[in-house]
């Protein structure tokens, strides 16, 4: 960091990454969803449960991504995004992936049709793959800002593997971090496939 320089807000960071991935040509981001879903073999394997996502807008991945994992023998649990009645952000509930059933739900993602699981059986999961628009090497993810994997991530397994998905130009060597944060401990990205992080 240059002296006398403000590093930029999560704020200007979010508007940054938001714009850029906008600019990506849809060839490139189909391109790069087919790249990811290429390591999928070397981080999962069958009979595990794996919490994913629906990806949305320049989100990196696409459903196939979670076809593929389900063609590998995982079970599949994608997250149901609820506010309480202050318009606070809920801990996650669980759906199970069925393909060719998700269900348009609020915020404009899709999600499994209910009945769901509680905000605990993220435990379950030895692998959650999870939405960020920056990682950094310590493992500080830049999310929405929503607060909804904050408070989910809190119930994972102490084992599990937490990995931000995110394009290659987006895993960056700092990020501002606060307490709260839950930390990522690997990223996912097309080129570099799974890397692992360093608290």
């Amino acid at each position: 960091m240059v002296e006398g320089v403000t590093p930029p807000t999560k704020t200007e960071l979010r508007a940054g990454v938001l714009r850029a991935r906008r600019a990506v040509p849809t060839d490139r981001r189909d391109s790069e969803s087919q790249a990811l879903r290429r390591w999928l073999p070397t981080l999962v394997r069958s009979g595990q449960t794996v919490c994913a996502y629906v990806p949305v807008g320049s989100e990196p991945g696409s459903p196939s991504l979670l076809d593929a994992l389900s063609e590998l023998g995982v079970r599949v649990l994608l997250p149901v995004a609820r506010n309480d009645e202050d318009g606070r952000a809920m801990p996650m509930q669980w759906g199970p992936y069925e393909p060719g059933t998700l269900v348009a739900a609020e915020f404009g993602l899709r999600e499994p049709a209910p009945p769901w699981l509680p905000a605990g059986r993220i435990a379950d999961a030895e692998v959650v793959l999870v939405p960020a628009l920056a990682v950094d090497r310590h493992g500080n993810r830049l999310g929405r800002g929503a607060g909804f994997y904050d408070r989910s991530l809190i119930y994972a397994a102490p084992h599990a593997r937490l990995v931000a998905v995110v394009r290659d130009d987006e895993l960056v060597d700092e990020l501002p971090a606060d307490p709260h944060d839950v930390r990522m401990t690997h990223a996912l990205t097309p080129s570099g496939g799974i890397v692992t992080l360093q608290p």
